[in-house]
C-alpha cells in the first residue's frame, strides 16, 4: 500500500493529499483499482477508479467514519478531443461523482473512465436517491447508460431527441446544421409524444375496482413558478403519486460555455439564475481565477460580496412575497416589488444595470465604485429594515398563513441530504452548512454574520422564515461594507485580467495588441481543472470548469441548487393533499432557468 502511494505522489509530483487518512483506506482496501489520482486546482481529492468498484467504493465512503454522505453532482465529460490528459487514464469518456462529508467539510471527486464501445457503467440511485436525475441527464447528453437505473429517459431534452449534445462531436450552432422543417410527420409525431400515458410515467391507472384522476399542474400554471410542469396522480384530493416535468426552459448553457470566450460568457452566468445576478457569476469568475492565479485586492473582494448580498435580498423578497401571495394574500407583493425596485435603483447606480449587471470581471471588475454609493446604499437599507419588521407581524404572523405552512410538507436532516438539498432547506433540518461560513470565499471570513437555523424538521414555514432572518443577515453584512471598505484597485495587475486596464493601452503597441487580443479573441488561461462553490439565494450554486490551455472551456459544469430540490417533491408530498402541494412548491424557491440551464 505505501508503495502505491509513493507512485501516485511521484506521478503527481509529490501530489498533496487533502484527506490522507480517507484515501489510504480506499489504496489500502482497493489497491489496482485506483487508476490514479489527479492533481488539480478543485479543492478536493480526485481519484480515478476502474468502473467495477464503483458501487463498492461509494457504499464504502457513505459508511466510514464521518460519511461522505452527500452527492453533489454527478455528470459526464467527453474527453476524446482533450490535448492535456498527461498521466490521466486512457478513456474517451469519464463520468465524475462529487461526494461531500458535512462533518468533515471535505470532498472527494470520484471519477470514472467510460470506453466508446463500452459506454456503460452502474447505477448508483440505490445508494444516493438523487442520482436518478442526475444519470438521466448525463446518458441523454453523452449516451452514457446506467445499468439498473429504475427510469432512465430524457428529462431536459424532448421525447423524440436525436443525439447527444454535450459530446465534441455535436455541432453547437443553428448556421452549422441543416436547415429545420417541420414536416407533417414529424409534426404527428411531435404531437403523439405529447399524448398522456401513465405507463410512461411510472403511474397505474388505477386500483381495484376504483380509477385514479390525472392532473396537470403546469407547465403554465402561476403556483408552478415557471415554466415547470407536475402530473399528479390522485385519489380524491389525496396525491398517490406525482412525477415533476422539467426541460421547457433548457437553453444548452453548458454547451454555450465551450464555444464562447472566457470573457464573452460572463454575461451568461446571469441568466443561469436570473434572480441572483452577480451571486451567479461570482463561481465562475473565481475557478477562473483559480486556474490563473489571479489574486484580486481586498476592495474587489468587499464590492463582490456587497453587489452579491444585494442581490440575495432581492431574491429573498420576491421569494417571500410570492409564497404569501401562493397562500391568498395578495398586498405583500406589492410591497415588496416596491423594496425590489429601491434595490435595483442601488445597483443600477453601481453597475449600470438592474437584473443581469454582467459587472464581474476575471482579475477584477468592470469599473470602480460611482461617488456617493455609500449614502445611496445606507438610505436603501434604513428602508428595507423598516418594512421588513412590517411584514412580519402583518404577513408571516398571520394565523391562516401559519395553519397553511407549518407542519406541512416536512422532511429531516436524512431526507435532505439523500436528495441533494442546500441553502436554507438544508439549514431548515437544523444542518449548519452555509458555504459563507463553511468554506469562505471572496473574504466572506472577514465579516460577522449569523447563519439562521432551524430545530429538526423542515417545514414550509420554517424554511420561509429562515429566509427571512436571512436578509437581516445580508443588511448586517451590508452595513460593515459600508463602514469598511478598503482602498485598493478594482483590477489586479495580472497579465490574464480581462480586460486590462484601460489606461496602459496609451503607453506603447504591446499594450495595445494585448487589450485587443483579450477583448476579441479572449485570454488564454493555463490548462488544469478548477472549482468553486457559493451560497447562492436558492442553495449551493457552483461552476467546475476543464480548460485545456485555450481561449474557450473544454467543459462547464454547472451545478444548480433547484435541479436536485424539484427531483425531491414526490418523496415529500406524495400522500398529501393538492392545497399542500402548492404551500410546498411556494416554500422550495425555484426559478426554471435554474433547474435546466
Amino acid at each position: 500500500m505505501k508503495k502505491k502511494i509513493e507512485i501516485l505522489k511521484k506521478k503527481n509530483n509529490n501530489y498533496i493529499f487533502y484527506d490522507y487518512y480517507t484515501i489510504k483506506k480506499i489504496i489500502k482496501i482497493f489497491n489496482n483499482n485506483i487508476l490514479y489520482i489527479q492533481n488539480t486546482k478543485i479543492g478536493c481529492d480526485v481519484i480515478w477508479i476502474n468502473k467495477d468498484i464503483l458501487i463498492d467504493i461509494l457504499i464504502f465512503l457513505k459508511n466510514i467514519d464521518k460519511p461522505y454522505i452527500f452527492l453533489y453532482d454527478l455528470h459526464g465529460v467527453d474527453e476524446r478531443t482533450r490535448s492535456n490528459r498527461k498521466n490521466l487514464p486512457k478513456s474517451e469518456f469519464s463520468v465524475f461523482y462529487h461526494l461531500m462529508s458535512i462533518e468533515r467539510n471535505k470532498d472527494i471527486l470520484i471519477k470514472v473512465p467510460i470506453k466508446i464501445n463500452d459506454m456503460k457503467v452502474n447505477s448508483i440511485t440505490k445508494i444516493f436517491n438523487n442520482a436518478n436525475w442526475y444519470e438521466c441527464e448525463t446518458w441523454e447528453m453523452f449516451g452514457i447508460k446506467f445499468l439498473g437505473h429504475p427510469f432512465l429517459r430524457r428529462i431536459i431534452m424532448p421525447k423524440n431527441w436525436n443525439g447527444y449534445p454535450l459530446r465534441k462531436d455535436y455541432l453547437s450552432r443553428a448556421t452549422e446544421r441543416e436547415e429545420y422543417s417541420l414536416t407533417e410527420d414529424l409534426e404527428n409525431s411531435e404531437m403523439e409524444s405529447l399524448k398522456f400515458n401513465p405507463k410512461d410515467w411510472g403511474m397505474n391507472s388505477g386500483i381495484k375496482n376504483s380509477n385514479f384522476m390525472f392532473l396537470n399542474l403546469g407547465p403554465n400554471h402561476p403556483s408552478v413558478h415557471g415554466v415547470f410542469r407536475i402530473v399528479l396522480q390522485l385519489y380524491g384530493e389525496k396525491i398517490i403519486n406525482c412525477v415533476p416535468e422539467i426541460g421547457f426552459h433548457h437553453r444548452g448553457a453548458e454547451k454555450m460555455a465551450e464555444r464562447q470566450s472566457w470573457h464573452n460568457y460572463i454575461p451568461y452566468t446571469d441568466r443561469i439564475e436570473y434572480l441572483g445576478g452577480c451571486i451567479n457569476e461570482m463561481p465562475y469568475i473565481l475557478s477562473i481565477e483559480k486556474l490563473a492565479n489571479i489574486v484580486v485586492s481586498d476592495r474587489v473582494k468587499v464590492i463582490r460580496v456587497m453587489l452579491s448580498e444585494l442581490f440575495r435580498i432581492n431574491s429573498h423578497l420576491l421569494y417571500i412575497a410570492t409564497f404569501i401571495q401562493d397562500l391568498g394574500a395578495i398586498t405583500p407583493i406589492f410591497l415588496m416589488f416596491t423594496d425590489r425596485q429601491k434595490i435595483y435603483d442601488v445597483i443600477e447606480s453601481i453597475t449600470g444595470f438592474r437584473m443581469h449587471p454582467a459587472w464581474f470581471r476575471i482579475g477584477g471588475l468592470s469599473h470602480d465604485l460611482p461617488k456617493g454609493w455609500n449614502k445611496l446604499l445606507k438610505s436603501c437599507l434604513d428602508w428595507i429594515k423598516n418594512r421588513m419588521n412590517k411584514y412580519y407581524f402583518t404577513s408571516l404572523k398571520n394565523s391562516i398563513l401559519i395553519s397553511r405552512s407549518k407542519n406541512i410538507a416536512e422532511y429531516n436532516k436524512f431526507s435532505a441530504l439523500s436528495w441533494g438539498v442546500t441553502g436554507s432547506g438544508l439549514r431548515a433540518t437544523g444542518i449548519n452548512f452555509d458555504v459563507r461560513k463553511s468554506r469562505p470565499y471572496s473574504g466572506y471570513e472577514n465579516f460577522d454574520f449569523k447563519i439562521p437555523l432551524g430545530e429538526e424538521n423542515s417545514d414550509c414555514y420554517t424554511r420561509v422564515m429562515l429566509k427571512f432572518e436571512e436578509i437581516f443577515q445580508s443588511l448586517y453584512i451590508l452595513e460593515q461594507c459600508i463602514d469598511n471598505m478598503p482602498e485598493g484597485p478594482f483590477k489586479s495587475d495580472h497579465p490574464l485580467t480581462t480586460p486590462p486596464p484601460k489606461e496602459l493601452v496609451f503607453n506603447n503597441i504591446e499594450n495595445m495588441i494585448s487589450h485587443f487580443l483579450q477583448v476579441s479573441w479572449g485570454p488564454i488561461i493555463p490548462f488544469g481543472e478548477s472549482f468553486q462553490m457559493v451560497e447562492g439565494s436558492k442553495g449551493i450554486n457552483s461552476y467546475y470548469i476543464i480548460s485545456d490551455g485555450g481561449n474557450m472551456s473544454y467543459r462547464t459544469r454547472i451545478r444548480t441548487p433547484s435541479f436536485p430540490h424539484l427531483q425531491q417533491i414526490p418523496s415529500v408530498i406524495n400522500g398529501h393533499s393538492i392545497s399542500d402541494l402548492i404551500s410546498y412548491l411556494g416554500s422550495i424557491d425555484f426559478v426554471m432557468s435554474d433547474v435546466d440551464r
